[in-house]
């Protein structure tokens, strides 16, 4: 066999060697890295994110995809089996628990927000309840300026309107009509900082020092008082599975509820309850 061949050969060689290369990555790349694809509460997604960014620091084989949506959408999402974790911050009807587990990762508070320059210090539930279905409508009347109480609210779907309606509202008092409609904690935060007049309910979580927290039945929104529920406007932050984890969505659910998730969860100002 003359050079000329063997140079042919050893270069036909390597050319399929090469294949086989990029052939086995693009089939067998799954073996050596996963996807997990985190979707719902736009209350519990920045509490995902920080522990999705710190578990794929050390995970690095791992990438989690952590999106919003609302709770409904994560319901949805982990019970078609379109998300690996449903995220949720309501609890679930009886009807939604059908097939999934849940992993409660603590409770999160409510707080009835408004602007800081807004004198009003504190509602009794009742008169939350009637700021919110239009029977009171001037900050006056409960101790603030004289001036239109102008009411945020959440979309439907939401598991924070829907805690709020569960504990604040009720089954038969719907929030006026004419109340204006945000999509997640973030922009209703936004909307009572731009607004002296707002009054809006937010994440305790997500809760910053640009917006002023009002105490309930006075009471203010405090860990220790979400703790010990004397804090009575609380939900769940929770986790959802279709049917048991497994692989490293089970690896990455048992390290967020282990001793590393939970100093994270503490550092987000999710609350493990005490009552």
């Amino acid at each position: 066999m003359n050079t000329k061949n063997i140079i042919i050969i050893v270069a036909v060689i390597a050319v399929i060697a090469i294949a086989g290369l990029v052939l086995s990555g693009a089939l067998g790349g799954g073996s050596d890295s996963s996807t997990i694809n985190v979707v719902g509460s736009t209350s519990v997604q920045p509490v995902a994110e920080k522990l999705a960014e710190t578990y794929m620091k050390e995970h690095p084989n791992v990438k989690i995809n952590v999106q919003g949506g609302g709770s409904s959408v994560g319901i949805k999402g982990a019970q078609d089996g379109t998300a690996n974790i449903g995220t949720s911050s309501k609890d679930l009807k009886p009807e939604d628990k059908t097939g999934l587990e849940e992993f409660v990762l603590g409770q999160d508070g409510i707080v009835i927000a408004v602007n800081k320059e807004n004198s009003a210090s504190g509602l009794t539930k009742e008169q939350l309840k009637d700021v919110f279905s239009g029977k009171i409508t001037n900050w006056k009347d409960v101790g603030g300026p004289d001036a239109t109480i102008n009411l945020i609210t959440r979309e439907d779907g939401s598991g924070t309107l829907d805690a709020f309606e569960s504990i604040v509202m009720g089954k038969d008092t719907p929030i006026k009509s004419d109340a204006a409609v945000q999509t997640s904690t973030g922009a209703v935060t936004e909307a009572v900082k731009g607004n002296p007049n707002a009054i809006g309910f937010v994440s305790y979580a997500s809760m910053s020092d640009d917006i002023k927290a009002l105490s309930i039945g006075g009471v203010t929104p405090s860990d220790a008082t979400i703790a010990d529920g004397t804090y009575e406007l609380q939900r769940p932050f929770i986790f959802l599975t279709k049917g048991a984890p497994t692989g490293e969505v089970k690896a990455f659910i048992d390290w967020v509820m282990g001793s590393e998730g939970d100093k994270i969860l503490h550092e987000e100002r999710i609350i493990k309850s005490t009552a």
